[in-house]
């Protein structure tokens, strides 16, 4: 990392609102304790859908970027939830994928939701999701570099140059990208294939650790030469936080 610079990049958050919150609270107090520093957050896409609050997580999300220096990077559920609101098609793919979840968030009544037709559920949409959330999901970006790292949602086609990544590989792209053993021009640190534990490789580190399904949402601190993690860890009394190993 640049000196002077800190970095908490934070994995796939689906709709788990709780996580997010507990997260964000030790982010900021873990920032406060480490000394000063040049800090930026980088959250790895896919906010929204398969947890229960999208819409919380959206509206935290900008909270917490009109609060400090929040870098929001695109992700595909991202992506089909806006392409939703006028393609049938992906609406069906995004209802399959999480999207059930999402639109009930924003207020929508089970049972209106339930009788619905594809079309009619579009117009639903259009009634209860404000267009600020979309205008502020639109902004999210597709990549960023810092320091020695790459950050992106899905990873990136090994074939390509970095600066010549096409949407689709970046929001999508898995076993291209998760065989590759060679060098990138930098370190990826990637999201949205899911993993048990954080995945470090030499040249790309995993950390979506499914925070829908697991409970547990994962932050990888960046700084100087060091990498160490904290967890948001959803238990029967609550929600802990853990500070991981530090990784040489």
């Amino acid at each position: 990392m640049p000196e002077g610079q800190r970095a908490y990049v934070i994995g796939d958050i689906h709709g788990r609102l709780d996580l997010f919150e507990e997260l964000i609270e030790a982010v900021e107090r873990d920032d406060l304790e480490s000394g000063p520093a040049a800090t930026m957050v980088i959250l790895l896409g896919d906010l929204v859908d398969r947890g229960p609050d999208s819409a919380g997580v959206i509206d935290r999300a900008r909270r917490w970027q009109s609060a400090r220096s929040v870098r929001i990077l695109a992700g595909n559920h991202e992506e089909m939830f806006l392409q939703a609101f006028t393609s049938v098609t992906m609406l069906r793919h995004f209802l399959k994928h999480g999207g059930r979840e999402t639109v009930l968030s924003y207020g929508v009544d089970p049972h209106l939701y339930n009788c619905a037709s594809l079309e009619e559920l579009q117009t639903i949409m259009e009634r209860h999701v404000p267009e600020a959330d979309l205008e502020f999901i639109r902004s999210f970006e597709e990549y960023m570099t810092l320091g020695d790292y790459a950050f992106v949602h899905a990873g990136i086609n090994p074939e390509v140059p970095l600066a010549e990544q096409t949407r689709q590989d970046l929001l999508w792209i898995r076993d291209p990208f998760l065989r590759f053993a060679g060098q990138h021009s930098h370190i990826i640190v990637h999201g949205h294939t899911i993993v048990e534990e954080v995945d470090e490789r030499d040249n790309r580190i995993g950390i979506d650790t499914g925070a829908y399904r697991s409970g547990r949402l994962t932050a990888l601190v960046l700084e100087g030469d060091q990498r160490r993690y904290l967890q948001t860890v959803q238990t029967d009394a609550g929600v802990d936080v853990a500070n991981l190993a530090v990784a040489a």
